[in-house]
C-alpha cells in the first residue's frame, strides 16, 4: 500500500514556509498507519528542513545564517540570467535537501514535539513550488 500525493505552495517570498499541515494531510489521505513519508520539492531553488516550529526566531536566525553563507553579488557567480538570487538559490538548494524521509507512526507523521516540514524558499520572486509525497508501508 502507498500513495503519492501532490501538493503545491505559492510562497510569497524567501524564508521558512510551514508546511507540516499538508504532510499530516497527505500521510492521513494515504491510509498508511505504519510506515515511510518522503517529501521532495521538485526545484532546483528551494529546499526542505524539519526545524523548530514553537519560537519564530530560530527560523529568522536559520534564514540569516544561510544568507551570510551564501550572500547575493559574488563577482565570482556566472548563472545569474534570472537576477541575483539566481545562483545564490541554486547553492543553498544545494548544500540543504531537497527530499526528508519522516517515519509514519499510528497513521501519523512521526515528527517531535517541537519540529515542523518546512519548503525552504531561497528566490525573492519565487513561482508556484510542487512537493510530491510520497507515503508506504
Amino acid at each position: 500500500m502507498g500513495s503519492v500525493a501532490r501538493i503545491t505552495v505559492q510562497p510569497g517570498g524567501p524564508g521558512l514556509h510551514d508546511i507540516t499541515d499538508r504532510l499530516v494531510a497527505a500521510v492521513a489521505d494515504s491510509g498508511v498507519t505504519e510506515g515511510l513519508a518522503t517529501a521532495f520539492v521538485r526545484h532546483t531553488s528551494a529546499s526542505l528542513v524539519i526545524q523548530e516550529n514553537a519560537d519564530p526566531s530560530a527560523r529568522r536566525d536559520l534564514e540569516a545564517w544561510l544568507a551570510r553563507l551564501v550572500p547575493e553579488g559574488d563577482p565570482l557567480y556566472t548563472h545569474t540570467d534570472e537576477g541575483p538570487d539566481d545562483m545564490p538559490a541554486h547553492i543553498r538548494a544545494a548544500i540543504t535537501a531537497t527530499s526528508i524521509a519522516i517515519p509514519v507512526v499510528g497513521g501519523r507523521p512521526g515528527l517531535g514535539t517541537w519540529q515542523g516540514l518546512y519548503l525552504w524558499e531561497h528566490r525573492r520572486r519565487p513561482g508556484r513550488r510542487e512537493i510530491l509525497i510520497h507515503t508506504g508501508a
